[in-house]
């Protein structure tokens, strides 16, 4: 007996998880509107949020540094010790410096993240313009995608130093809203009548 229902081997991965979804719906429910409402929070508390994300940064910076110093002084004979006691070194310096000035941090991290923006919006545009012929008319979304990046990335800079104690809280905050809806639709989509 054939299956009527012909999948791509795209769909044909995604079974597994679909089931998953159908089975433990209200699980990814609960965790979609537990997104949107810190996501909210971050959007209305957007320097409270990038704070807090400079924060938690430092803290894994902290603690993966320490651990990686414990690490290489106990394998002192392994090699590479030095490069490894460096990077440890290195992320505890980095930790310490998000934990003790989280607001010359969250300025830090801001750069980061408009550089990344900028790099990644003309990376878009040229995966679009390259793929054009492949994607057919899909190809355009990742140009769109690209100048988004970019006008963000635009905003961001022209609106600085204001935009330093602001931008990354509401960029993750506007993401993690968006992601808890998705999976609020999901999870509403799979659930069983």
């Amino acid at each position: 007996m054939t299956n009527p229902i012909q999948t791509s081997d795209v769909e044909v991965g995604l079974l597994p998880s679909a089931g998953g979804l159908r089975a433990h719906w209200q699980l990814f429910l609960i965790e979609g509107i537990v997104l949107m409402v810190l996501g909210a929070v971050a959007i209305v508390l957007p320097l409270v949020a990038s704070l807090a994300i400079a924060l938690l940064l430092g803290w894994l910076f902290l603690i993966g540094g320490g651990m990686g110093l414990a690490t290489t002084m106990m394998a002192r004979s392994a090699a590479g010790f030095w490069w490894a006691l460096a990077s440890a070194i290195a992320s505890i310096a980095v930790g310490a410096v998000l934990i003790g000035w989280p607001i010359g941090s969250v300025i830090s991290l801001t750069f980061v993240l408009t550089a990344f923006l900028v790099a990644d919006g003309f990376i878009m545009i040229m995966f679009g313009i390259e793929h054009r012929r492949q994607l057919s008319q899909r190809w355009g979304w990742f140009v769109v995608n690209g100048v988004l990046d970019l006008l963000l990335a635009g905003i961001i800079l022209a609106a600085l130093p204001a935009s330093a104690v602001w931008a990354l809280g509401l960029l993750v905050g506007i993401d993690m809203l968006f992601g808890g809806y998705s999976l609020v639709a999901s999870a509403l989509a799979a659930r069983p009548t």
